[in-house]
């Protein structure tokens, strides 16, 4: 059975991301790993034209991938995680991206294709250069005041599940004392 075939099958003739029913094609999922046995997913030609030209990227389009990001397979799962961190700046996407499970293997493979606008990869790191990831836990190495408060953030207050600016390497958010706040990453340690 071709690629085509085998991809109509699991698809049941439908976009893999939106659910259309016309012009679909195969789309090799780019970054993709080589032990992985299913690289390619079947997309329409809106879904394809999107995610090759961010120029062409409708954000309500891909309001979709609210369904879409549950797939069982890892390739549609990969290119969810990816449209979705494309298009944050919209606000609602990151709601998707807080509710999303990737096993570990699938979101290396998702992270590997996303880059920021100049191309480099954002790394944020903590006051000790150890790489902070989305979900960690940090503790706080000084007393911070928090802009727009009278709130002030005191030294060792642990910060869980933070999430990373995804324009600015130095920022970070979390809830302290139940409200949400950007942290710089030079104050901050991983727990």
């Amino acid at each position: 059975m071709s690629l085509e075939k085998e991809l109509q099958q699991r698809s049941d003739n439908k976009c893999e991301l939106c659910g259309n029913e016309e012009n679909l094609t195969v789309f090799e999922v780019p970054n993709s790993p080589t032990d992985v046995a299913d690289t390619s997913i079947l997309i329409c030609t809106t879904c394809n034209d999107q995610i090759e030209d961010p120029e062409k990227v409708e954000s309500n389009h891909w309001r979709c991938l609210n369904d879409s990001m549950w797939s069982t397979v890892p390739a549609v799962q990969v290119v969810a995680w990816r449209m979705l961190n494309r298009l944050k700046a919209e606000g609602w996407p990151q709601d998707l991206l807080d509710m999303m499970y990737l096993e570990d293997e699938t979101k290396e493979w998702a992270k590997a294709g996303v880059e920021d606008a100049r191309g480099e990869k954002l790394i944020h790191r903590d006051s000790n250069g150890v790489i902070l990831e989305a979900g960690d836990s940090v503790v706080l190495i000084k007393d911070l005041k928090v802009k727009g408060s009278s709130m002030v953030a005191k030294q060792g207050t642990a910060v869980r599940r933070i999430s990373l600016d995804h324009e600015n390497e130095k920022y970070i958010e979390g809830k302290v004392d139940g409200q949400q706040i950007v942290l710089i990453t030079d104050f901050v340690k991983k727990i």
